[in-house]
């Protein structure tokens, strides 16, 4: 099965595409993505994919985490999230430790969104969350941004207590993917508790990394949006 996934996503290849996204993704020497490769496939293609083979192996998994291509492993984790989702408490656990001892590997911000909060949030949301707060404060970039982003299970169940606390030790993070993500998540709890992200911006909004107020506060009105985009300013 292993060797018809990679023949299938050999087979899609576009090299049009794939330098869009190697340019997209920030591939070149001294960026985020340096030495990803990409052969050009759609997230669609994958999902697709991911649904026709989703029995591998968790050797087999790691087989396409190790690869430097990225649909490989995009591929790999869209699979392992469908796994997680239809496995018996047990194996869950087994998975989510798979997931956690391959961080290294879910290195760009597509893979960690496209897994973080479906696998280890959804695990976490009735479990001591202390790994989070590990993860928070890693040298690792992908693994603070699995942090944040694993806590939009809390958030869609209401709980957002963990996402402010992570948002606050992740404030003066230097990285804009960080800023971007905590931003996207604190959005995500205004959207269900306007009170909550509002308390939380009267503390800190002019401490805040500008793109993290202007993703978290992007749903305002105008008015509103000013009055914090001025708090900033001072």
């Amino acid at each position: 099965m292993f060797s018809l996934l990679q023949t299938d996503l050999q087979h899609l290849t576009n090299p049009e595409k794939a330098v869009i996204y190697a340019s997209f993704f920030k591939t070149g020497k001294g960026e985020y993505g340096e030495s990803d490769q990409f052969l050009g496939l759609t997230v669609p293609q994958q999902r697709i994919l991911a649904k026709k083979y989703i029995t591998p192996s968790l050797e087999e998994i790691h087989s396409l985490l190790q690869s430097p291509i990225h649909e490989y492993r995009l591929t790999a984790l869209l699979i392992l999230v469908l796994q997680y989702h239809k496995a018996v408490p047990q194996d869950k656990e087994k998975i989510v430790q798979f997931y956690l001892a391959h961080t290294k590997q879910i290195n760009n911000w597509d893979l960690v969104d496209t897994s973080a909060d479906k696998i280890l949030g959804h695990y976490l949301l009735d479990k001591d969350k202390t790994v989070l707060f590990k993860l928070a404060h890693s040298s690792n970039l992908w693994e603070r941004r699995i942090a944040i982003v694993a806590t939009f299970a809390f958030i869609k169940q209401n709980q957002f207590q963990e996402t402010i606390h992570i948002a606050e030790l992740l404030l003066h993070d230097s990285h804009d993917l960080i800023h971007k993500a905590v931003g996207w998540m604190l959005r995500e709890v205004g959207k269900r508790d306007k009170v909550t992200l509002e308390t939380f911006l009267q503390k800190h909004a002019t401490k805040m990394p500008r793109t993290m107020l202007r993703y978290a506060i992007e749903k305002f009105p105008e008015p509103k949006r000013k009055y914090y985009l001025q708090k900033k300013a001072i």
